[in-house]
């Protein structure tokens, strides 16, 4: 097999429990040049280059679970979500206790005043998010691509029944213990990864991805070499060709290294 691309989930995949890259990564991209490597995350573009600023122009950001792709700090791939769409799930997350939603866009992420431990848990995930009073004007003002929602005590599992009757244009995903993103039906990082290897003409037989968790079953689906980590959801390891170490045992560099 010829590898050219390379797709990692972030956070339960590439990070470790603490959120720290392994000390190898950079430099494997560094000798790598010929492998188009790519972070496909359900976070957002200015949180993930972050982490890789010394190689960040040598990656292709999939970030918002799909939803948008940049290189070289342009947008190269989008799946705006209808506004409409966007004020009839504010709608209905509105009145539901303890969840809380928080929109999504190219520019940055909004949402409205919360509790102290939603806001927390946001910035993590979103350096650039705003506060505001309107979400509505918000969404007017830029594109929109996802609706991540947090909800409290780590219950996003029990949250999804909130969803299940969505319109069929739309999806909602688990995305951690503590998250659902809801997007487009069309996005996925899968998607995403497919507008990429149609771009440089790459296909699924030359490309490996790494997921943990359920928003990473499309990525694994494009790619002919695809692992789990072994603390990845039981519903994904039994769709992963493989299985690989834990994040917090070198799952991923496991694997590079032996390219």
């Amino acid at each position: 097999m010829k590898l050219k691309l390379v797709a990692l989930d972030m956070d339960g995949t590439l990070l470790d429990s603490q959120k720290r890259l392994p000390p190898d990564f950079i430099p494997w991209v560094e000798h790598h040049p010929d492998i188009k490597t790519i972070i496909a995350s359900g976070r957002q573009y200015h949180t993930l280059i972050k982490d890789f600023i010394p190689i960040k122009d040598k990656l292709i950001f999939v970030a918002e679970n799909g939803g948008i792709v940049f290189e070289k700090d342009t947008i190269v791939y989008c799946n705006e979500m209808p506004k409409e769409e966007i004020f009839r799930c504010l709608e209905r997350i509105e009145p539901i206790k303890n969840l809380t939603p928080v929109v999504c866009g190219a520019n940055s992420a909004y949402m409205k005043a919360s509790s102290d431990s939603a806001y927390e848990e946001t910035k993590r995930y979103y350096s650039r998010l705003q506060s505001v009073a309107d979400m509505k004007e918000a969404v007017c003002h830029d594109t929109i691509v996802k609706i991540a929602v947090f909800a409290e005590e780590k219950k996003a599992e029990q949250a999804t029944k909130y969803f299940a009757d969505l319109p069929d244009s739309l999806s909602a995903v688990l995305s951690g213990v503590s998250w659902i993103d809801i997007s487009n039906r069309t996005a996925n990082k899968g998607s995403a990864i497919a507008a990429i290897q149609k771009k440089y003409g790459i296909d699924r037989t030359e490309s490996m991805a790494f997921g943990d968790y359920l928003n990473d079953v499309e990525l694994l689906q494009c790619c002919e070499e695809s692992y789990c980590m072994e603390n990845g959801h039981p519903d994904l390891k039994a769709l992963a060709k493989y299985t690989t170490a834990s994040n917090d045992n070198n799952g991923v560099m496991n694997i590079l290294n032996q390219l």
